[in-house]
């Protein structure tokens, strides 16, 4: 799980909805006849007969459960990023919770809070050495109801009291850039009910990419029907997921086929937090071999949930199918394991890298370049006497794994020699690959025959 915590409930689920009318407050013995016929096993009626439903759905599994109308809605708005609070992104802190980003136009973005503040109190009460999740329930309410924040802030050594409004605020889903060599990103946060116009609309942004990566770490799910979605943008995935219900045959459903598909290598990224639907699309993509999964295993929840709503808007959500890949393998309680295995924090570098080395085939690799510094430059040495009247700077590259690429300059030292210069300081603790295309031409006019790459380490 990431260190920072957003203001947002994690849900772990695949849903659908059905109405049930009932005009008692807490329906138990609509909710008793709901467990008997459509839990995804049997239940003894020692369990149905008990006094509460609280007590029934204790000896359910864990994504059983019966929400008040308002626990619902807030239910419903982690799936669709939707939060109230104050819009800021928290890790924890040995003096309070460091804000690690502010979300655009939030009530804190509105006071003034930057990044890099630390919240010490909160409406009087110290969050010093509390966990971070102690603070979120503190900072979250109601909304247009108001917080004070007494925040340290030590570029300046200020120590600044702020009184916020909470505000209901929307998270972007799907957050999308360019990468060095041309290579498309898109993160989906929660398979929510846009996430595939939204998935669509990042794609055609990002026209011309020669490849693309899919995050789905840290996505914990959400509607069954995005998951169908979201598999129809791989071409070679024509199954979504196979799906068992109580006493019924397995039933293989398709996925939504789009217009606008991967068309380019696709990679999928995965982790220990990618759940429920964000698992289908990697069963279903990995078996069909419509993508390559880069990360580690994911969560291993394989069940879905059915939303049965009452007429006093509460909900129960219960268990009522497992969903395995279109083939049939199990993912409950197992997960789905990449087809490249990283270490935790590396699966978008290591992704970018295979990415980039499709595209330099024939090129030799020189030896890497290991805890350089950040102002470092680059001597390229050719072993015969080179034309650099005419020098094409296009034909170096210094690309940022995980990130986009950075600009440099060329000096000429002598007839063979070069030096590249970025032309702004690398980033300590990234990862780079230099790239010297096969562009250039020898003085006798004869063109490089081939180009090389080698990976830089920033210590």
């Amino acid at each position: 799980m990431r260190t920072n915590v957003k203001i947002l409930l994690v849900t772990l689920l695949s849903v659908l909805f059905f109405q049930v009318s009932s005009a008692s407050a807490q329906p138990i013995d609509d909710i008793r006849e709901l467990v008997r016929d459509y839990y995804v096993d049997d239940i003894p009626e020692s369990v149905l007969s008990k006094g509460s439903i609280t007590d029934i759905t204790n000896h359910l599994d864990p994504y059983s459960v019966y929400m008040t109308a308002k626990e619902y809605e807030q239910f419903i708005n982690s799936i669709e990023q939707r939060i109230v609070g104050i819009g800021v992104v928290l890790e924890e802190d040995g003096k309070g919770v460091k804000v690690t980003s502010v979300i655009p136009n939030g009530p804190a973005d509105q006071a003034g809070i930057q990044a890099g503040d630390i919240i010490t109190k909160v409406d009087g009460k110290s969050v010093v050495g509390k966990a971070v999740q102690t603070a979120v329930t503190l900072i979250t309410g109601e909304e247009n109801t108001t917080v004070t924040l007494t925040i340290e802030r030590p570029a300046s050594r200020e120590v600044l009291t702020k009184q916020l409004k909470r505000q209901a605020i929307s998270l972007p889903n799907v957050e999308f850039a360019m990468l060095g060599g041309d290579i498309g990103y898109i993160r989906l946060n929660s398979f929510s009910t846009e996430s595939a116009k939204e998935v669509n609309d990042a794609m055609i942004s990002l026209a011309g990419a020669d490849g693309w990566i899919l995050d789905l770490r840290d996505n914990g799910g959400g509607f069954i029907t995005a998951a169908q979605e979201i598999t129809g943008f791989f071409p070679r995935a024509k199954n979504a997921f196979q799906l068992r219900e109580k006493n019924e045959a397995p039933i293989v459903y398709k996925s939504e086929s789009y217009l606008n598909q991967f068309q380019k290598p696709v990679h999928l990224l995965v982790n220990a937090y990618s759940a429920s639907a964000s698992e289908m699309v990697a069963a279903a993509v990995k078996e069909q071999k419509a993508a390559t999964l880069y990360g580690q295993t994911s969560y291993g929840k394989g069940t879905m949930q059915s939303m049965f709503s009452f007429t006093d808007g509460s909900v129960l959500k219960l268990t009522t199918a497992r969903f395995y890949s279109p083939g049939g393998q199990s993912i409950d309680k197992t997960g789905v394991k990449p087809d490249n295995v990283t270490k935790i924090g590396e699966e978008l570098e290591q992704s970018h890298r295979s990415h980039l080395l499709a595209k330099l085939e024939g090129y030799k690799q020189h030896p890497s370049l290991v805890n350089v510094p950040t102002t470092k430059t680059f001597t390229v040495e050719m072993n015969t006497s080179m034309d650099w009247k005419n020098i094409d700077a296009s034909a170096v590259q210094l690309i940022e794994l995980g990130g986009v690429e950075q600009s440099v300059t060329i000096d000429v030292k002598n007839d063979q020699t070069i030096t590249v210069i970025p032309k702004q300081p690398l980033l300590k603790g990234k990862k780079y690959m230099l790239i010297v295309h096969p562009l250039w031409k020898g003085k006798n006019q004869h063109a490089m025959k081939q180009g090389i790459y080698l990976d830089v380490s920033v210590k």
